[in-house]
């Protein structure tokens, strides 16, 4: 395991990036002192009430949410290993944990539902044919190799449990902007386009924001990236002085810390058209503004969620974490999650457990007879409507890069800063 690791540097750039919307979730019950707790921090994302409610019931275990932004929470799990026993986040922070000595090995004998898991996280792609993507695809990071590194040859120890993923793009309002055609019109360019100038807004985060307009300046032809994966410290350069050029005329209406602000933006008409997750699509159309989530030519972002166990879990906390961790794939949370557009990795295991509408549009890309409803009970998709990118095979079929700490993290965190602030 890397022991070069400077955590006081990274302490430093983490403090800078730290994000809105900060929240801890804690267990509101008085429970028996012989239940186990288990500390959980994580995202917004995945550690959501209903989740918590219903994995103590099927479990019985305490269990404690610690839901932060992001730059603060991987700050907090590198520096305090021992205030979490779980970590929930996404594959671009696994490099930053390991190095850190934050994570320890999990033991895939112990995982139930190993073998049901697919090859979008052990191989990158979801068929044989499929692109990978530029980037830290899963399997890249997944498996813990004999000298202690991270590869893709699988040796029964990895640095993460495989679980929540998707594809991302941007939303526009189709009230304004003119709807496009999925894979064929749709472009990343279309959030650098000169039309859109001080209506479009970007997520504020380094490894996801920096991506979605890389992809943007490319498609628009104003930079062209050897390996977009993986920027030269002159590509780099380059890209921040055309995203400053921008920046200074007003071209960005703000940037986004959290789903919920990314839907404010959009409802408000702050912003015509921005990086989104699926969540915040479905919501922002549930109150009525129309968003079309686009399925760009160049391909999506896409990005792998990750559940790691710290060095410092142990004994009966570490029981729990393996229970809690195969909970995640025993069908329940796959349901939850498709539900707000998200993929589990052992679909068909959460299939039983939708109705016939709801696998049909989420994972086969179907148009779907009845209106669906989100995880908050409110009508998210209409009746007639089919995703837009298509099935879960069409969309992981088509991904340009994944979301990824580059050879020169702390150079673009140096210059996304400048560029926030500037």
């Amino acid at each position: 395991m890397a022991s070069s690791f400077n955590r006081r540097k990274f302490l430093i750039n983490s403090i800078k990036g730290t994000s809105a919307g900060i929240a801890a979730v804690n267990a509101p019950y008085v429970f028996a002192k012989s239940k186990t707790t288990l500390r959980v921090m994580g995202t917004h994302v995945t550690l959501q009430e209903e989740i918590r409610k219903q994995a103590m019931s099927d479990l019985g275990i305490n269990l404690v949410f610690e839901a932060r932004g992001e730059s603060e929470l991987l700050q907090k799990a590198t520096t305090q290993p021992e205030g979490f026993d779980l970590y929930e986040q996404w594959s671009d922070s696994i490099k930053t944990l390991w190095q850190a000595d934050a994570i320890q090995p999990i033991e895939t004998n112990r995982l139930k539902y190993w073998n049901e898991i697919n090859d979008i996280s052990k191989k990158g792609r979801i068929i044989q044919e499929a692109s990978i993507g530029k980037g830290d695809a899963p399997y890249k990071i997944l498996n813990i190799q004999q000298d202690g590194e991270l590869g893709s040859k699988f040796t029964g120890k990895i640095s993460f449990l495989p679980y929540v993923h998707n594809v991302d793009s941007f939303g526009y309002n189709t009230d304004i902007v003119p709807v496009g055609v999925p894979y064929e019109t749709e472009s990343w360019a279309w959030l650098l386009d000169e039309k859109w100038s001080g209506k479009v807004g970007i997520i504020n985060a380094p490894t996801i924001g920096l991506f979605d307009l890389a992809l943007a300046a490319q498609a628009k032809g104003l930079i062209n990236f050897v390996d977009i994966g993986n920027m030269s410290i002159v590509e780099i350069d380059k890209l921040f002085e055309i995203l400053l050029q921008y920046k200074k005329r007003g071209h960005f209406s703000g940037f986004w810390n959290s789903v919920p602000q990314s839907v404010d933006f959009m409802t408000t008409k702050r912003v015509v058209i921005e990086s989104m997750f699926s969540p915040g699509v479905s919501a922002a159309n549930g109150l009525g503004t129309p968003v079309a989530y686009a399925a760009p030519k160049e391909g999506y972002r896409a990005w792998h969620g990750v559940m790691c166990m710290s060095k410092a879990c142990d004994g009966q906390v570490k029981d729990a974490a393996y229970d809690y961790m195969n909970w995640w794939l025993s069908g329940w949370p796959g349901a939850f999650i498709a539900r707000q557009g998200y993929y589990i990795s052992n679909p068909q295991r959460s299939k039983p457990l939708l109705t016939t509408n709801e696998w049909g549009y989420w994972y086969e890309g179907k148009a779907t007879n009845i209106a669906l409803r989100g995880t908050d009970g409110s009508i998210s998709v209409p009746a007639g409507a089919v995703r837009r990118g298509g099935s879960y095979i069409d969309r992981f079929n088509n991904v340009a890069v994944w979301n990824t700490v580059m050879d020169n993290y702390d150079y673009t965190l140096q210059k996304w800063y400048e560029f926030l602030v500037a």
